[in-house]
């Protein structure tokens, strides 16, 4: 019980005010998905920042939820994935996803070993442009020990080439030829080229607006992109071995129990569930709740980071990830073109 009061008395005031950032940003998110509530937190809370000097009794609330809140959200997405189906239907993309994944992280190693961008800003950026955008940035950000401005400059990356995507891939797929009586095509392009699930589902539903094919583009569009999802899993374990390899070299005290990050288990281990579930005949909207206290547990943890960040810095110093984002995203995209024409999608 005592236990329980000091860790109230200590985070209780920072983590109430991330709760009544996430609150309207989660509403606003719905009305402007392509925006989405954890950019609209982020934002919210790196202006709020600016005028409020004096942190100090929020400050260790802050700094719990955009660790631990945030890892809880990750645990939280894994009951958002039904293992099974997405390996199943996911077959057909998986191809063109391992090119894709394997384009950004080979562009984003390069380019900061040429343009000497930050290690961990090229691994977010990268990270996020090839798998999933703020949830695969939520993941990897503890894994690596980014810090709240390194995390902020990433999803501030992803989010300028989210808008971008969903606003001009529509047209774009009517210039290049599309199949506009089937959203399948289509389909595969957004969910292997966009990079975060709100502007997914925000171009593959202008799609099937533009051309009355129902959700046919969306289906399929959301399924590629939970089967992207699943790279959340190797990539970050891969990232832990290496970090917490060349944080030991020195003492030559590598240990792989200590390197696995444990909200990372507890996210197979929530994904699993749903599978077992599911394959028992649970009705799929009985996760729904642990889902949407995922999306907002994500949002909570963007308000503290926007609250830990410096805004200005972030401007002065935000040429380069922007410039890294782009190229990832470009590359992502022709990758993606090319494997479809492969594969006779296209």
């Amino acid at each position: 019980m005592n236990s329980i009061k000091s860790f109230l008395s200590k985070n209780l005031i920072g983590m109430l005010v991330c709760f009544l950032i996430a609150l309207p940003a989660w509403f606003l998110g719905k009305r402007f998905p392509i925006i989405g509530g954890p950019v609209i937190a982020i934002i919210a809370g790196m202006i709020i920042t600016l005028v409020w000097n004096d942190k100090s009794k929020a400050s260790s609330g802050i700094k719990f939820t955009s660790k631990y809140v945030l890892q809880a959200a990750v645990v939280f997405l894994g009951f958002g994935l039904n293992l099974s189906v997405v390996l199943q239907t996911g077959k057909q993309s998986l191809p063109i996803i391992i090119c894709t994944i394997s384009t950004a992280l080979i562009i984003a190693f390069i380019l900061h070993k040429l343009m000497n961008i930050p290690g961990n800003i090229s691994t977010l950026v990268g990270v996020g442009s090839s798998i999933c955008g703020g949830s695969a940035i939520a993941a990897t950000a503890p894994v690596i020990n980014a810090d709240d401005d390194e995390v902020a400059q990433a999803i501030s990356v992803i989010f300028f080439f989210n808008v971008l995507a969903a606003l001009l891939f529509p047209v774009f797929g009517k210039m290049i030829g599309f199949d506009t009586l089937s959203g399948e095509a289509f389909g595969v392009f957004s969910g292997t080229a966009v990079n975060d699930t709100s502007s997914v589902t925000a171009a593959a539903s202008t799609w099937d607006s533009m051309w009355k094919l129902g959700t046919q583009t969306l289906d399929k569009a959301v399924t590629v992109k939970l089967t992207r999802t699943l790279a959340i899993i190797p990539i970050t374990l891969v990232l832990a071995l290496l970090n917490a390899k060349k944080s030991n070299d020195n003492q030559n005290s590598f240990s792989l129990k200590r390197s696995f990050p444990m909200f990372i288990i507890f996210f197979i281990i929530a994904s699993v569930i749903t599978t077992v579930a599911l394959s028992a005949g649970v009705p799929s909207h009985s996760f729904a709740p642990l889902k949407d206290f995922s999306k907002f547990c994500i949002i909570m943890a963007m308000a503290a980071i926007g609250l830990n960040s410096n805004l200005i810095k972030l401007i002065k110093s935000g040429g380069k990830p922007i410039i890294l984002g782009g190229i990832c995203w470009i590359g992502i995209t022709a990758v993606s073109l090319i494997m479809q024409h492969i594969l006779h999608i296209w």
